[in-house]
């Protein structure tokens, strides 16, 4: 339950006892049922605009509980990982492990939506597409800097999980070729059966400031940790240093992504 959504509920139920209006008016001006109007007015729901805008007009607030939609606006990021996004956005350096997934910079639309709209618990369709525009606004910075320097590794898994079924993977997989053309962006496959120990650990990435600040961020589903201690940035830095060193080259890795790609 939002905090936001919380205040929002209780502004409606406020402006609507006072201007002496029931639950089962205002849900027939809004084409509610009685029961969506509470969940509304309790927080347990987000309060809709079209709520907010019938009983802004029904209870006379002048657009004072229309004001609130701004504060109704889903968060383009979880919570824990907006952190590391303002870090991120920027980095000067930016290394990165992924097992499993295809990472965010360089997903295509198809298969961020497909992704995110596979949630749980799931997402209202406002919130997903906020996060699939907040996805594909920070691929930017691949090219808006190219001075800054991007690699990635991608464990074998990751390219043949069918997010979103064979065209959206195959639109995918060709993706990944195109990024690996800029001449600041690298990417790399490690085989199925390499570095076992710690291709299976999770996904990692690392990350440089202007000011030469090292940091290393770990996600797993509903949890994630950034790091700053230099002992733990350390031992990330020499696992992913390892894994890399056992991924094919980035000539071999294009290759290998156009076999998949074929195979689908």
């Amino acid at each position: 339950m939002s905090e936001a959504w919380r205040y929002c509920g209780s502004q409606i139920k406020l402006w609507r006892t006072e201007a002496g209006i029931t639950r089962e008016e205002l849900g027939k001006e809004a084409n509610y049922e009685y029961e969506t109007v509470k969940s509304m007015e309790q927080g347990r729901r987000k309060p809709s605009i079209r709520l907010l805008q019938v009983a802004d007009q029904l209870c006379g607030a002048s657009g004072k509980l229309l004001a609130a939609r701004e504060f109704l606006k889903p968060e383009p990021f979880p919570a824990r990982a907006q952190e590391f996004m303002a870090i991120e956005a920027e980095a000067i350096a930016r290394h990165s492990y992924d097992a499993l997934l295809i990472p965010g910079l360089l997903q295509t639309e198809e298969y961020a939506r497909a992704l995110i709209s596979a949630s749980h618990p799931p997402l209202d369709d406002e919130t997903v597409e906020e996060r699939v525009r907040a996805r594909l606004q920070r691929q930017v910075a691949l090219t808006r800097k190219a001075s800054t320097v991007f690699s990635f590794v991608l464990y074998e898994a990751a390219l043949r999980t069918l997010v979103g079924g064979r065209e959206t993977m195959r639109s995918q997989l060709e993706h990944l070729l195109n990024v690996g053309t800029l001449r600041n962006a690298s990417i790399q496959v490690l085989p199925r059966g390499r570095c076992n120990g710690l291709a299976l650990n999770g996904s990692m990435v690392l990350l440089e400031t202007t000011d030469h600040d090292r940091y290393a961020y770990v996600e797993a589903p509903e949890t994630s940790a950034l790091h700053s201690e230099p002992g733990k940035v350390s031992a990330l830095a020499e696992a992913h240093g390892m894994i890399r060193m056992q991924a094919l080259s980035v000539e071999e890795s294009a290759d290998f992504i156009r076999e998949v790609a074929e195979e689908l």
